[in-house]
């Protein structure tokens, strides 16, 4: 049986509509599902804020974006077994005493927030240390803990944008001994 031009169209519309309908109850059902937006998830941010003027805030969130492109270019040089590649981009968010000084800097009103920060960026040194000796594995175990170290600062701690006032109120308490130096 041939059908005329419009019943086709017709057809292929009422498909579309049951799929788009089908979808929307899915997605319905995954928003209701999720744990951020159901009635009984909490419904206060619980991590501690590490409070930033505006300008630091932006400045972080430039380093955490150049720490991800590190991170995809360690996982690109890794597939091609390009070892010099995968040390030379870990050395960008491995531990340095510029690096120490911003965390420190970055984390003054923030009590344990610089120890995090600084414990990724030396993890980060052990994925550059297996790197230099061809050890696969060891650069998947190192940069499986930097990870880590990324995932667990960013559970317990959020930005949050201060005033000039208040930044000045927050850190005239902390001890300016600076960023502990390594061995």
């Amino acid at each position: 049986m041939i059908r005329a031009p419009h019943a086709i169209f017709t057809l292929a519309g009422v498909g579309l509509l049951a799929l788009t309908l089908a979808y929307g109850v899915r997605a319905q059902r995954a928003v209701a599902d999720a744990p951020s937006l159901r009635s009984d998830a909490p419904t206060v941010d619980q991590r501690r804020p590490v409070r930033l003027l505006p300008m630091m805030a932006a400045h972080q969130k430039e380093n955490m974006r150049d720490h991800l492109l590190a991170v995809q270019q360690i996982v690109a040089a890794l597939a091609a077994d390009d070892f010099a590649g995968i040390a030379k981009a870990a050395g960008r968010i491995g531990y340095s005493d510029a690096m120490a000084q911003m965390c420190t800097h970055m984390g003054a009103a923030t009590p344990g927030f610089m120890e995090m920060a600084l414990n990724f960026h030396r993890t980060a040194d052990t994925i550059a240390d297996a790197a230099r000796n061809h050890d696969r594995s060891g650069v998947l175990t190192a940069i499986n803990q930097t990870l880590q170290a990324c995932t667990g600062c960013h559970a317990a701690f959020r930005q949050e944008v201060v005033d000039e006032a208040t930044w000045k109120q927050m850190t005239s308490t902390v001890p300016s001994s600076g960023p502990p130096r390594e061995p």
